[in-house]
């Protein structure tokens, strides 16, 4: 779409479907009869357009497959398109500035089926307010799900009003706002469905003995999912851990405060958690230790807790048998090395990802991995002192299930990437990064030798030696998931018939062979082709 056209003219549209097919009048590209109570269908190129015969519902369904742009050059075509595409849009992200307010009522009124909402303000301009975000609840009362960033004007009484008129709520995440425990407690008592839950540097909390503990509420009972981020004072949503029984999901990343106390209460309440992330967070191996009663531990990843060792680690694989995935940045403290490792690989046989940064395995952990681990599939070794040709020749000797292998800043050389020729026989990418000893003649032979192997090679001068994994570094490398959906940005007043003295080509992008079911076929075809890969 977004392609220009020679001339066409479009006299006239209407909003109902009609199934008798009008010859053109004249030579041009596009014509349409001038009589009011004619049909909506069009003559393109000579040959009668059928989309005019789909149904709402039919119409509706090839929209939701469109991109963002797409949908908004179609919503212009005419006023049947125009509503069509805005009642069947479910998910909504607008730029939540102050201004907004008096564009409400029109906004809503023709997307009045939308069911996920962000709302998101630039930092430097004033957001909206309590009215506007009750304006909006009134309107939206089925949502479930609401992102809110940067809506610093919002206080504990606009948010209070939202979760009164918003109870379906399943997916809250908030951002840089300056409400507190108030609004976020009000919140979990309303919204008695809410399964997961994202804070991010909330403002409005009070610090120290002051603060007011943020729930557990109705919520609790339903939340299997609990994000916090850079939060100065995220102890007190401690009541909420605790009290939230069905758990599966625990991220707590960059959170002030000894977290081993309150770790140790919430392993002992919440038992059937199967994902926990610790990220830059003062917790040691008491804390680890701790986390070993979630038996159903299956995703773990500590980045960057110089505080936890060996020791840690050995009580959770000696405890946490299903073990799946597992994430260690070590930081380079040297403080979680063979011991750990040698202990999950002894009791997590089902270990299917292995991500080390900054730690310093050897032969002898790597060896008993990849022998007792005989589904470990994804492997990433980055910035280890000890990952050398032996150690890789190793992998390719004895990892029989790998199929994903990222190398980065090791000391590996071409005679180590050569194992690779002839081992790993499920092996389908390999991606070396800023290792100084492997050349690009060692990938090209590689390439030559294995025709199915994908082989990236990148020396990466200019690329900033740290690679944590929560900033998308070695574990991109390792684990491919799928595309986020893009939020759909709208305009905040539906567009006039003022701007459509261009051509119906013009503004729908209908070249030659490419109409939109075309268009929109072809998309489900890249996706179900890209999901069977």
């Amino acid at each position: 779409m977004g392609q220009s056209y020679s001339t066409a003219a479009v006299l006239s549209r209407r909003e109902s479907n009609h199934s008798h097919i009008y010859k053109a009048k004249s030579t041009a590209l596009i014509s349409a009869m001038q009589d009011e109570e004619s049909s909506d269908c069009l003559i393109i190129d000579g040959e009668p357009d059928y989309i005019n015969d789909l149904p709402d519902e039919c119409l509706a369904f090839i929209f939701q497959s469109l991109s963002s742009g797409d949908r908004k050059r179609c919503s212009l075509v005419c006023h049947r398109w125009l509503r069509i595409e805005g009642q069947s849009r479910h998910r909504l992200s607008l730029n939540a500035q102050s201004d907004l307010l008096p564009m409400i009522p029109a906004l809503f009124s023709r997307f009045d089926a939308v069911t996920k909402l962000a709302l998101k303000c630039d930092r430097r301009s004033a957001s909206i307010g309590d009215e506007a975000l009750q304006a909006i609840s009134f309107r939206c009362r089925n949502l479930t799900r609401f992102k809110l960033r940067s809506c610093r004007d919002v206080t504990d009484a606009g948010v209070a009003a939202f979760a009164k008129n918003c109870k379906g709520l399943k997916k809250l995440s908030c951002g840089s706002c300056t409400f507190g425990a108030k609004g976020m407690n009000a919140i979990l008592d309303n919204c008695a469905s809410l399964e997961e839950l994202s804070v991010k540097r909330l403002r409005g909390i009070t610090d120290g003995a002051a603060a007011e503990p943020i729930g557990p509420g109705l919520a609790a009972s339903s939340l299997k999912t609990i994000c916090l981020k850079e939060l100065y004072n995220g102890q007190c949503f401690g009541p909420l851990i605790i009290g939230s029984k069905n758990l599966r999901t625990l991220k707590l990343f960059r959170c002030s405060g000894d977290w081993d106390k309150l770790l140790q209460v919430i392993a002992d309440r919440v038992t059937c958690m199967m994902e926990i992330h610790l990220e830059r967070l003062q917790v040691s191996d008491v804390g680890l230790s701790a986390i070993s009663n979630c038996l159903d531990l299956e995703i773990l990843h500590l980045v960057k807790t110089p505080e936890c060792t060996n020791l840690g680690l050995v009580s959770v694989a000696e405890r946490c048998k299903l073990l799946r995935k597992l994430h260690i940045d070590g930081w380079k403290a040297n403080r979680i090395g063979d011991d750990g490792l040698i202990a999950v690989a002894k009791n997590c046989p089902n270990l299917q990802e292995l991500v080390l940064i900054g730690v310093n395995p050897t032969k002898s952990s790597l060896e008993m991995l990849a022998s007792n681990c005989q589904n470990l599939e994804r492997l990433a070794l980055c910035g280890s002192d000890t990952v050398g040709d032996a150690e890789i020749s190793c992998i390719a000797a004895k990892c029989i299930a790998l199929k994903k292998l990222c190398i980065k800043s090791c000391p590996v050389s071409n005679l180590g990437m050569e194992a690779l020729a002839s081992g790993c026989p499920n092996l389908i990418k390999v991606k070396v990064k800023k290792c100084r000893g492997v050349t690009g003649e060692i990938a090209d032979w590689l390439r030559a030798s294995r025709e199915s192997l994908a082989v990236n090679l990148d020396s990466g001068e200019t690329e900033q030696p740290d690679a944590s994994a929560s900033d998308g570094g070695a574990q991109e490398n390792v684990v491919e998931f799928p595309p986020v959906p893009t939020q759909i940005s709208v305009p905040a007043i539906a567009s006039s018939s003022a701007g459509r003295s261009t051509s119906f080509k013009s503004r729908l992008g209908l070249l030659s062979g490419r109409s939109l079911v075309a268009c929109t076929l072809r998309r489900w075809s890249n996706g179900n082709s890209s999901s069977r890969n």
